[in-house]
């Protein structure tokens, strides 16, 4: 057993992440002694017992939607004229930032969604599933999930499949979706069911 560099929690051998605080663990302990100040000042600034500073803001956690699908976007987007996929950028973009949290990015709003799309022709609306799906991506091991498709990956779909009478438009899609509810499961599951769904 091994214990995390950042915040001090246990964690079994092979681990890359804690599962505490989701931080990257290193190739061995740079302190094996567990002195905390080895052959420096023994008492720099007199802090001898404060835990280390931790720059993880209190993250307000809740569950997050799991239950996505591309069949469920398609007809809500066609029975409200388009309405329902405003709210699915909303909701989605909220879900990521929470869940991904820990990375220190920020994925844009429903407000920089549609003005960034008016203002670039729609291309901003690629740009924000090709940051959605690689935030998604880095996340995932965090969570112990291996995601194979990244940001390009969706990217070429929407660009290249639109080819082929639009069909790559849903198949980036549904990537997306389905990787948004495969980390999301594992979200829930850490901080609130305590078991993998």
């Amino acid at each position: 057993m091994a214990f995390c560099p950042n915040c001090g929690s246990q964690i079994a051998d092979g681990i890359q992440f804690c599962n505490n605080c989701g931080s990257p663990i290193g190739g061995g302990n740079p302190n094996p002694g567990g002195n905390p100040n080895p052959g420096g000042n023994p008492n720099p600034g007199g802090m001898n017992n404060q835990p280390p500073y931790t720059n993880q803001a209190n993250i307000l956690r809740t569950p997050v939607n799991t239950s996505r699908s591309l069949a469920a976007y398609i007809l809500l987007s066609i029975i409200t004229c388009g309405i329902y996929g405003y709210y699915f950028v909303y909701t989605l973009a909220k879900d990521v930032n929470q869940m991904c949290a820990e990375d220190g990015d920020h994925v844009g709003g429903l407000a920089a969604y549609i003005l960034l799309s008016i203002i670039t022709c729609g291309f901003y609306s690629y740009y924000w599933l090709y940051k959605i799906q690689n935030r998604l991506m880095l996340a995932g091991p965090r969570y112990g999930i291996p995601i194979a498709e990244s940001g390009t990956t969706v990217l070429m779909w929407l660009i290249f499949g639109s080819l082929l009478c639009g069909i790559g438009a849903f198949v980036g899609m549904h990537i997306v979706i389905n990787t948004a509810n495969k980390v999301g499961n594992a979200y829930n599951a850490k901080y609130f069911y305590n078991r993998v769904a």
